[in-house]
């Protein structure tokens, strides 16, 4: 199937053309899947091509009574599954992931299309998302328990993980595969059952996922993906944390949306995962290798337009570095940043994900040029959720850039004295999830890394994501942690056994 559109901005004349969703009919779903079934909803709401504007597709809108069937046959599924061996587990994640790594041209055009990222990122995702089913699928055949020294002669202490039971998970648009694949495959690897609300704006993904499960074996009822509108999505999210089969809850998304959904499920005391927002530090320190700033820079804002919750959003220079490192980080742009349709092999900025990102954009913008703050790239915003990639200095800690996460291509930097003053404004935030800096000072690289109040740190590195490391924040960036060997553990519960009445 395939939708033909025109995007009509003020881009290069070379994207004036006409833009085709060209996948293989089979992971082109529009449907609800719900205990191995593909289901239809009383209603359907549009996916749109972020970068046109046009419709691509048309879903099953689900509703409460969807979601419910959903948690039902994940409840029913889980008491099988569960007690399916863990190496039986792990062969259907391998083979999860063989098909993802099979299809995963289309996988990364679905991604460019109801996502808008550049179809070189798509792939990239895909490859990443692909890589926790791997990970995970090795993972379930280590997911071990305790023998524990007894006091007494009589008794032996043993203390046995199991799966904690139905999970709903939900997830954001801006990496529609691979933050479920995160989620899921350390869920399946432990026993557990899941039912998938994904975005509204990228339903897509996640139903080319559901459709390769079932092709890799996973049994009906196992992985639940129920799509719904943004008008809907209250009502679903209100049965996926409040039903009493549901165990547990994953959720990635803006802070605010993950306190009101552990609200929601504190009335049942659900297990709750949470990947909240960033506001992530990135500092550059004098004794920095300025060239490998710069590349790390460019790789941790502007990937994905700047819209992954570890991107850097607050840019802080020491003094005697800052104007070579801002002459270069010029340059760097003017040479590698180009924007259009993520499908033209040229382009490595795609428009935001919507009117309301870019709006956001703008008026951080607005608010740093009119507290003093020197545009010297970009600053426009382009027809439609386009926004120019643009690099602010005189930068100062009033500007609502420096204060509230931006997702979007926009790059304040800060210039700072002394590492003392760095390190205040790098944690004068309510939330922690990343931050970088570069320095070649050993002991420096220490006392930072130390310092800085984050989940995860980037020393002279600006892309940290890898299945292998724990992923999360401290603060109000979350609860938990996602892959490595601890990612499992979020969806398990220990229980301990006394094996008492033994002859010494």
């Amino acid at each position: 199937m395939s939708s033909l559109c025109v995007l009509r901005t003020r881009l290069p004349a070379a994207m004036q053309r006409r833009f085709s969703l060209d996948v293989s009919a089979p992971l082109l779903r529009t449907q609800g899947y719900i205990d191995g079934r593909w289901v239809s909803a009383a209603s359907v709401f549009p996916v749109l091509d972020p970068a046109t504007g046009e419709e691509i597709a048309r879903v099953s809108d689900c509703g409460p009574a969807e979601a419910k069937q959903a948690v039902d046959a994940a409840y029913r599924a889980f008491h099988s599954w569960k007690l399916r061996s863990a190496k039986d587990r792990s062969v259907v994640l391998r083979k999860w992931f063989d098909l993802l790594t099979l299809h995963k041209e289309d996988l990364a055009r679905l991604i460019t299309f109801e996502c808008g990222k550049p179809l070189q990122e798509s792939r990239g995702e895909i490859a990443y998302a692909a890589s926790f089913l791997e990970w995970f699928s090795e993972e379930a055949r280590r997911v071990y328990g305790d023998v524990v020294p007894s006091p007494a002669r009589d008794r032996k202490i043993l203390l046995l993980k199991q799966p904690t039971g139905v999970a709903s998970i939900i997830t954001p648009w801006n990496f529609p595969s691979a933050m479920i694949t995160r989620k899921v495959g350390a869920a399946l690897a432990a026993g557990c059952t899941v039912v998938v609300k994904p975005a509204e704006d990228t339903p897509l993904s996640a139903l080319a996922l559901a459709e390769l499960a079932e092709q890799a074996g996973v049994p009906a009822g196992v992985f639940n993906v129920v799509p719904c509108s943004r008008e809907k999505t209250p009502s679903v999210g209100q049965v996926l944390c409040t039903d009493p089969l549901v165990a547990k809850i994953s959720f990635t998304g803006s802070t605010a949306t993950g306190k009101i959904l552990l609200k929601m499920a504190a009335d049942t005391v659900k297990k709750a995962s949470m990947e909240l927002g960033g506001h992530a530090p990135f500092i550059v320190f004098d004794s920095a290798d300025v060239e490998m700033a710069v590349s790390g820079a460019m790789n941790s804002k502007f990937r994905n337009s700047g819209q992954t919750c570890v991107c850097s959003n607050r840019f802080l220079v020491q003094s005697k570095i800052h104007d070579v490192f801002v002459e270069k980080l010029c340059r760097a742009m003017d040479a590698e940043l180009v924007l259009g349709h993520g499908s033209e092999p040229s382009t490595t900025q795609g428009p935001l994900i919507n009117n309301r990102a870019a709006e956001k954009v703008e008026a951080q913008i607005s608010d740093a040029v009119s507290r003093g703050a020197k545009v010297l790239r970009g600053g426009k915003r382009l027809d439609g959720s386009f926004v120019q990639p643009t690099l602010l200095t005189d930068v100062s800690t009033d500007m609502i850039c420096t204060r509230e996460e931006t997702f979007g291509p926009l790059l304040p930097v800060i210039r700072f004295d002394t590492e003392e003053e760095a390190l205040a404004v790098a944690n004068a935030s309510n939330v922690g999830l990343a931050g970088y800096f570069f320095s070649q000072d050993v002991s420096q690289i220490w006392r930072v890394a130390e310092a800085l109040e984050v989940g995860m740190v980037g020393v002279n590195e600006g892309l940290l994501s890898t299945p292998e490391a724990t992923f999360g924040g401290v603060k109000q960036s979350g609860l938990g942690r996602e892959g490595s060997k601890y990612g499992v553990d979020e969806y398990l519960e220990v229980k301990y056994m006394c094996f008492g009445g033994l002859k010494p």
